[in-house]
């Protein structure tokens, strides 16, 4: 299977996180992907290429240009107002009932209030390699698509910073371009034929249903933990659908605390059912391995046997698929349940 991988993730290097009312070390760190690539450049059956470039057109089609031009520039323009930051997060949030019975907001013109206007959340800083490393992920995300519409069964793309979280113009939850959205807008729109996103990332990709949940050629269907008690709490419940054109084209599966593989398993075959229906052309997977038994900030319990089961349940669909890396924290199995859950796929 070839895997697409840039080093360029390694620019976005944050050092710290602002979760949970403190700062800690990050749960997404550069760690997650060089574990990732040592693992599968030891398998003789895994063919590493580097991505093309794509600029930003395709990131353009599904996220506003606004937050484009604030993330290519924003941590410049923050530190030079306040040179001795590394890390740059909100101190205030935009929320439109700031603005209640007045006029839309409009972005602000101070750096320190444009970063809550792009920014839903405190875990995602921003620093100096940022946006090269995103853009890189993009690339990757792009360039592992394209191999699948040429003609590969399956590719891998060793994506980082993860993407699902991201909406059309918002950035959080440590994403900053939504990758799989971009490659499978891109996939929807230069072969007029219809794409299923399957997230099984613990978290809801609340990005990644936005973007789509009023269309009907980009199928979203999610397995995630119970926003009830899971990140990112208001949305990915079962009775969000989608809406217009787009009703019926999000499935939802919140999963309860500790389902273990056979639990898992079975919402996964429905999904695939689901899938099916649809009749898509490619699926995209968001392929979050934070389900983990000792992933340290989910509640699922499905084991390494239970990821090559998953990826053994999505080859039975008989779809070209492209697979980009979300989620996954225990880092010391990290490697080994990617691939597991590509054998299953059939790497």
């Amino acid at each position: 299977m070839k895997v697409v991988y840039t080093p360029a993730h390694l620019l976005h290097d944050p050092q710290v996180e602002f979760e949970t009312s403190v700062a800690h070390s990050p749960f997404e760190h550069i760690g997650r992907a060089e574990r990732i690539r040592e693992t599968l450049q030891a398998d003789p059956r895994f063919e590493f290429l580097a991505p093309t470039e794509w600029g930003t057109a395709p990131i353009e089609a599904v996220h506003h240009p606004g937050l484009v031009k604030f993330l290519s520039e924003g941590f410049r323009l923050y530190t030079a107002e306040h040179p001795d930051v590394s890390h740059v997060v909100p101190d205030v949030f935009y929320r439109p009932a700031l603005r209640d019975k007045m006029s839309a907001g409009r972005e602000p013109q101070s750096i320190n209030g444009r970063v809550g206007y792009w920014c839903f959340e405190t875990t995602t800083p921003l620093t100096e390699g940022t946006y090269q490393a995103a853009r890189g992920a993009v690339d990757t995300a792009l360039t592992t698509a394209q191999l699948v519409l040429d003609g590969e069964g399956a590719a891998y793309g060793l994506c980082r910073p993860p993407g699902h979280h991201a909406t059309s113009d918002l950035y959080g939850g440590y994403c900053f371009f939504n990758n799989a959205a971009i490659a499978a807008h891109h996939i929807a729109a230069t072969t007029g034929t219809k794409v299923t996103i399957l997230d099984v990332d613990y978290h809801h990709g609340n990005g990644s249903q936005q973007i789509f949940y009023d269309r009907d050629d980009v199928q979203y269907v999610s397995l995630h933990g119970d926003p009830a008690r899971a990140y990112p709490y208001s949305i990915g419940f079962a009775d969000e659908t989608g809406t217009g054109r787009g009703l019926g084209c999000t499935t939802n599966y919140p999963m309860p605390v500790r389902a273990d593989d056979d639990a898992y398993i079975s919402a996964l075959g429905d999904a695939c059912e689901k899938i099916a229906a649809f009749g898509p052309s490619t699926l995209v997977v968001s392929l979050g391995l934070d389900t983990f038994i000792t992933d340290p900030i989910s509640d699922l319990a499905v084991t390494t046997d239970g990821m090559r089961r998953s990826g053994a349940v999505v080859r039975q669909l008989g779809l070209p698929t492209v697979v980009l890396q979300e989620g996954g924290y225990d880092v010391n199995a990290l490697g080994r349940n990617v691939q597991a859950w590509l054998d299953g796929l059939g790497a």
